[in-house]
């Protein structure tokens, strides 16, 4: 059981440095926040929540990814090498694509929703 606890007491260090040392993380934590309230506000469905929450989940990973594979190479390549930053491209170009997805998706839940408000 203390193996367990102490796992999670990792994962959470590690959520939290991503959070300290990363600014597009802390952005996307900011979007978040809005989601989740504009989606008690708007009072959407649990089907809706249920997208929100994939998509909130899915860009927070992808970022922590890219932070990760970034650090890597870094250390593993500290001079300037052109697959390293292929590499890093790779992975800033998978949370854009996370990042579309959701906000694709905010546009089809909540545009119609917010509209509808402003008629």
């Amino acid at each position: 059981m203390k193996k367990l606890f102490r796992s999670f007491g990792y994962a959470f260090k590690g959520i939290a440095y991503t959070t300290k040392t990363q600014l597009n993380f802390r952005i996307h934590l900011g979007v978040t926040a809005v989601a989740v309230l504009l989606g008690i506000w708007l009072q959407i469905s649990v089907s809706e929540w249920q997208w929100i929450a994939v998509c909130i989940a899915l860009v927070l990973v992808c970022e922590i990814f890219n932070t990760m594979i970034e650090t890597l190479v870094d250390l593993v390549s500290p001079g300037y090498n052109e697959k390293a930053g292929h590499i890093k491209d790779m992975s800033a170009g998978a949370v854009v694509i996370a990042a579309l997805f959701a906000l694709t998706t905010g546009i089809i839940i909540f545009l119609p929703k917010l509209l509808l408000l402003i008629r």
